[in-house]
């Protein structure tokens, strides 16, 4: 398939035809390999996708509230927004931590502030997702620590860790640790999992955050399914079987703006994935060539110039991740160019999603654009410009060695630097920002953190380590230090620590100390 051509006017049979297209072979029926329609054979007719709206924001007990408010204006599943430090392994009272504390997401530094985080929730009736990736084997014994106290049965907990570190080191840069360590740790949870948290994904592949740095959606597609072939090939190299792991991994990809080319993105990933995970892989199981996915609205695409057209923004955005077959979706909130989402924001957000489930129609056909010449094309080039990335991964020795050498990172700055000059030049408009706009802009309500709430975390924190049993902390630390340099599993001492009171900073501390830390290479 060519490169995308903006000039042609329309789409024909011929145009397939030039591409050898087969529907029997490339679409199928909902439900059935290589799942191009959508993996179950009824969709939305069966079941909703999962309203999983993104929230966390002071501290414990702030965010509880917040959860609580989604949850009686009809959100489905649970997703946490966890604070820079916890994110990146330092304690609230941590120098580096100053500052920081609440300011993108909630503080999480010990057990008592994941029991408050969930108060009042019944962690085995709901399922809760985790933004969280170098720290995420310690949020997920937290996770599964609360869990046992408030009397859950912990083999039932649903949900999922993003613990998707590759696309740190490429777009994010919430690292650790150096790159075949942080590998190790995803594997050991991978394995452990299994075993104590079956219901649990351990993983979500995200190329939502390569797509917010500036990347293509092909590129979206590519980097995500590298990444995700590289996990497989790292937990088969630890010794896990394939079909013993592979139907716990999900994904995580951005709805842009670009309407028909995101609903063809959404279904040539799923192709492609099928075809990797039966072909390179040989996985017999078919809930393993599955590829499930998480949406999340487009947070770049938001503008602070007229901050209330960003609903309608949203509204496009979401609609197109329905119609790609997402399984889960979160909708931004107007506001989030200016501060983390208002209590009014995140509800008209929410009544988005219900108003496409329950109004538009849309639920009620399964992949209602098949067959469409435009569309078919369409997932056909993003496919084709995958696979050739594919290619050049390959040649460069390997996600890993790309990643080290700069070059998928540069890929992605080269597409940023694009849009942005097509954006100056006025070729890309964005409306409010290039055209359209207005002279006074009036401002709207926006969320506050509390500037004392960083001084109250930090009182908590130092009020458990005063309390706590200082022979069974230093066990719990010193299990961790032994586990991560005799190569045995990391997750059963984790959790040991975490219900001995070590915090996450002091685990990551004891972590950074065993496997150093990672230095970016810097591209330009």
């Amino acid at each position: 398939m060519k490169a995308r051509d903006d000039d042609k006017a329309f789409w024909t049979k011929e145009d397939l035809a030039a591409e050898n297209f087969n529907p029997d072979r490339d679409l199928n029926y909902p439900g059935q390999y290589p799942f191009t329609r959508g993996i179950q054979p009824t969709m939305y007719r069966g079941r909703l996708w999962t309203m999983r709206q993104y929230a966390g924001m002071g501290d414990a007990e702030e965010s509880n509230r917040r959860y609580k408010f989604l949850l009686a204006h009809g959100t489905s599943g649970l997703s946490v927004a966890f604070d820079l430090p916890t994110q990146i392994g330092y304690d609230s009272d941590d120098p580096m931590a100053l500052g920081e504390v609440g300011k993108v997401g909630v503080a999480i530094d010990s057990i008592e502030d994941m029991e408050r985080l969930f108060a009042g929730i019944k962690l085995d009736t709901i399922s809760t997702s985790m933004t969280i990736n170098a720290t995420a084997s310690i949020l997920l014994a937290l996770y599964v620590a609360a869990a046992k106290r408030s009397g859950a049965d912990t083999r039932k907990l649903s949900g999922t860790v993003q613990n998707d570190i590759l696309k740190e080191y490429i777009a994010r840069g919430t690292y650790i640790y150096p790159v075949r360590h942080a590998m190790r740790i995803i594997t050991d949870m991978f394995a452990w999992a299994a075993d104590e948290v079956p219901e649990w994904n351990t993983i979500s592949i995200s190329g939502y955050h390569m797509r917010e740095a500036g990347s293509t959606a092909a590129q979206e597609v590519a980097f995500t399914l590298a990444n995700g072939m590289t996990y497989v090939q790292a937990a088969i190299d630890a010794g896990l079987a394939i079909d013993d792991f592979a139907p716990r991994l999900s994904f995580f990809f951005n709805a842009h703006n670009d309407f028909i080319e995101e609903v063809s993105k959404f279904r040539a990933a799923r192709r492609l994935w099928a075809r990797v995970m039966r072909e390179r892989f040989h996985a017999r199981n078919p809930r393993s060539w599955m590829l499930r996915f998480h949406a999340q609205t487009a947070g770049s695409t938001l503008t602070a110039q007229q901050p209330e057209i960003n609903i309608t923004r949203t509204a496009v955005q979401a609609m197109a991740a329905v119609l790609g077959g997402t399984q889960s979706l979160h909708t931004n909130g107007y506001d989030e160019a200016l501060a983390l989402p208002t209590e009014e924001a995140a509800r008209i957000a929410l009544r988005t999603q219900q108003i496409i489930a329950t109004e538009s129609g849309v639920a009620q056909t399964v992949d209602p654009f098949a067959g469409s010449y435009f569309v078919e094309a369409t997932t056909n080039r993003i496919e084709q410009e995958a696979e050739d990335y594919f290619q050049k991964i390959e040649a460069l020795g390997g996600v890993l060695q790309a990643i080290e050498r700069g070059w998928v990172q540069q890929e992605i700055q080269n597409a940023a630097y694009d849009y942005q000059r097509r954006v100056e030049t006025g070729d890309a408009i964005v409306v409010g920002v290039n055209r359209f706009t207005r002279d006074n802009e009036p401002g709207v309500p926006t969320q506050r953190i509390d500037p004392e709430l960083e001084q109250r975390q930090v009182e908590r924190l130092r009020a458990l380590r005063s309390k706590r049993s200082q022979q069974r902390w230093q066990q719990g630390i010193d299990a961790v230090k032994e586990s991560a340099r005799t190569g045995d599993n990391l997750m059963p001492a984790i959790l040991e620590a975490v219900e001995s009171n070590c915090t996450v900073g002091e685990i990551a501390g004891t972590l950074r100390s065993v496997f150093g830390e990672y230095r970016e290479t810097v591209v330009i």
